[in-house]
């Protein structure tokens, strides 16, 4: 199956917890049926990324990376790679790759969250991410290592994260509780 095809299927099945998550729902799913390649980054000027928050086993604790580009602290995510095969799997992938922890697991092969965001990324402004956001949890003890993307990665107990960060990844992290 491609990335395309399961993001199609994720999506029409995936139950939104609230009005505003329906109407991100509807709009990803438009957006894919216009857009074969609407999972990759070269879909201009919107594209779907995958992304990851990653927490403890407890979920008291979040991990979150200052995003080297933007300067902000983040969840784990990206672009979909034509290699992947499901969503689920580049959110992962993503979240491997810039946590250096190898043994991170989802919670559910479901999003928990979609949030959209504009970028500067490709050659058309103004460009937005259409992000579906999943959550991972890492075993006890590991330790994050910081890859070329970050400036720094962190975990923060669940009542001290960054001041900076948006509303919607407050949400994530209030949703991951419960997961």
């Amino acid at each position: 199956m491609s990335v395309h095809a399961d993001a199609v299927r994720v999506l029409t099945q995936w139950h939104p917890p609230n009005d505003g998550q329906r109407k991100l729902q509807a709009t990803y799913l438009h957006h894919l049926a216009e857009h074969p390649d609407g999972v990759l980054r070269e879909c201009h000027p919107d594209h779907l990324t995958a992304s990851c928050l990653v927490v403890s086993t407890d979920r008291q604790h979040v991990m979150l990376n200052l995003h080297r580009r933007y300067q902000i602290w983040v969840q784990f995510g990206g672009h979909c790679d034509p290699t992947d095969t499901s969503l689920a799997d580049a959110a992962l992938r993503e979240a491997v790759e810039e946590s250096g922890i190898g043994a991170l697991r989802l919670v559910s092969g479901s999003p928990v969250q979609l949030s959209t965001h504009e970028v500067e990324c490709g050659p058309l402004r103004p460009s937005h991410h259409l992000d579906v956001r999943y959550v991972a949890v890492a075993p006890d003890g590991t330790s994050p290592v910081i890859s070329d993307e970050s400036l720094d990665v962190r975990w923060f107990s669940r009542g001290t994260t960054p001041v900076s960060i948006d509303r919607s990844l407050r949400e994530l992290i209030g949703l991951a509780r419960w997961i």
